[in-house]
């Protein structure tokens, strides 16, 4: 099944559990991320080494988890078949509230559309009160799919900068990303970009919001068409 056919609502498998087989755009992906994360690990290990320089992100900090998230179809169809194989009934319908949630309010907001990101992968800040639906009492819930632009932002600053980096009344520093552990991941990111363009489509117009391709993918009914 290749990656356009997901646009169609009908093609979505509505079958849930371990046994749905992994399709060739998943298996691409997972191998994609493996080795995102073996160069960031290594970008992370020159900065300790040769700069001094250490994340100060760590486990149940989700502040970044109320950017803007943007991603494509292959890494969304990636997160929805993992979804669909390791959450129970209750987790999806309590993920599909939460994502339909975060609709209603992005939605809400004045001069919302169109969203226009300033750069391919980027995470953008919005409003200081909303999460990502994966998000759970700070943990996520899809962390071993996470897309690209997740695994990627890291932070050497205070995790207050962070916490108030969307706040308009926050006389705060900026945070402090790591860039090249970003710059580290743009490889990754191409051989993705190009997978996507050699089905046809082009990567412009297979990126929407984190939240809205998981609407979509998952076939829910207030989700966007792309």
């Amino acid at each position: 099944m290749g990656l356009i056919e997901n646009n169609n609502p009908e093609s979505f498998p509505q079958e849930f559990g371990v046994g749905i087989p992994i399709a060739p755009q998943e298996k691409f992906v997972n191998r994609v991320y493996s080795l995102v994360d073996e160069a960031i690990a290594c970008e992370l290990d020159r900065l300790r080494r040769e700069e001094g320089v250490v994340p100060s992100c760590k486990s149940g900090c989700s502040h970044c988890c109320r950017y803007h998230i943007l991603t494509n179809i292959a890494e969304a169809h990636t997160l929805a078949q993992y979804i669909r194989r390791e959450f129970s009934e209750e987790q999806i319908r309590n993920l599909r509230d939460r994502t339909q949630h975060w609709h209603e309010w992005d939605d809400s907001k004045p001069g919302r559309h169109p969203f226009s990101p300033s750069g391919e992968g980027a995470i953008h800040s919005t409003s200081f009160d909303h999460s990502c639906p994966f998000d759970v009492n700070g943990t996520c819930r899809v962390y071993p799919v996470r897309p690209i632009v997740c695994r990627a932002h890291f932070v050497s600053s205070s995790p207050r900068f962070c916490a108030t980096v969307n706040d308009p009344e926050s006389t705060e520093d900026a945070p402090v990303v790591l860039v090249s552990v970003v710059e580290a991941t743009r490889p990754f990111t191409t051989e993705i970009r190009n997978y996507i363009e050699n089905t046809g489509m082009e990567f412009s117009r297979s990126q929407m919001l984190l939240p809205q391709w998981l609407a979509h993918e998952m076939g829910w009914d207030f989700g966007i068409v792309p």
